[in-house]
């Protein structure tokens, strides 16, 4: 199964490649342009989706002004089958969203590979509603596979303003075998991690040659990191407080 998995990441991967290039393109844009006009790069996602969020947050080698928005009750440690019937809650979102510093100069991605989920279509509509570029990373063959569970009938891919396709299969797992009664490993976490970093390699490429000085941290193994990274931490710490929350003043 070791090879047959790794020949279907990158079936995955190249069909991300060959259909989903222009909108990849499009998405660096986005960002470099939030970037180099003072916005903030947001993202969000329930369940194993937020990983995606976490993956480009803090990164060495990513871009500074990434705020991933955790809601801990939607990940898995405060209880997994609890984080499922709360994401497929309407008008649960309100709940912690509102709340949220979204600004019309941001870029925000919503992180879903079913589409299908109120909150994640509540996330996108309001990060709309206050004017950012929102961007769904999903599945269309899922999504459209199956019935949506918001009050509007509407799925994910249908209230952003870009949709990059991760081009996973419906159920999003991926591999058979004649003594498994249903289909396993799924592939959506490694090709949303890969889409995410391509788009902002990408956006930091974009803004080098436009003349800007990309905002990118440097990994705090290396010496002289601590002084590099602190000054794009103090720019940015009013906009992303859990790049420091727990510090000592």
């Amino acid at each position: 199964m070791i090879d047959q998995y790794f020949q279907k990441i990158n079936e995955r991967l190249k069909l991300v490649l060959k259909h989903e290039k222009d909108n990849l393109k499009k998405a660096a844009h986005a960002v470099s342009k939030a970037v180099q006009n003072g916005g903030i790069i947001q993202l969000f996602g329930c369940g194993h989706s937020h990983i995606m969020a976490e993956e480009v947050f803090y990164r060495a080698g990513g871009l500074v002004p990434v705020k991933p928005i955790f809601v801990e009750p939607l990940m898995l440690h405060e209880g997994a089958v609890r984080s499922s019937m709360l994401e497929r809650m309407n008008d649960f979102a309100p709940s912690f969203i509102d709340r949220e510093d979204i600004r019309s100069e941001d870029v925000f991605f919503i992180l879903s590979t079913s589409g299908r989920n109120p909150v994640p279509i509540d996330v996108a509509l309001a990060a709309k509603a206050k004017g950012a570029y929102t961007i769904a990373i999903t599945s269309l063959e899922y999504s459209k596979s199956q019935p949506s569970r918001h009050k509007s009938g509407r799925l994910l891919y249908e209230v952003v303003d870009l949709v990059i396709d991760n081009h996973s299969v419906k159920g999003d797992a991926i591999l058979t075998h004649q003594n498994v009664s249903v289909p396993f490993a799924p592939t959506s976490t490694v090709v949303g991690s890969a889409i995410l970093n391509a788009v902002l390699a990408e956006a930091i490429a974009l803004m080098a040659e436009n003349g800007v000085e990309p905002p990118v941290f440097l990994s705090g193994n290396i010496e002289g990191a601590d002084e590099h990274n602190r000054r794009w931490i103090e720019k940015y710490k009013e906009r992303i407080p859990v790049l420091i929350e727990g510090c000592q003043p």
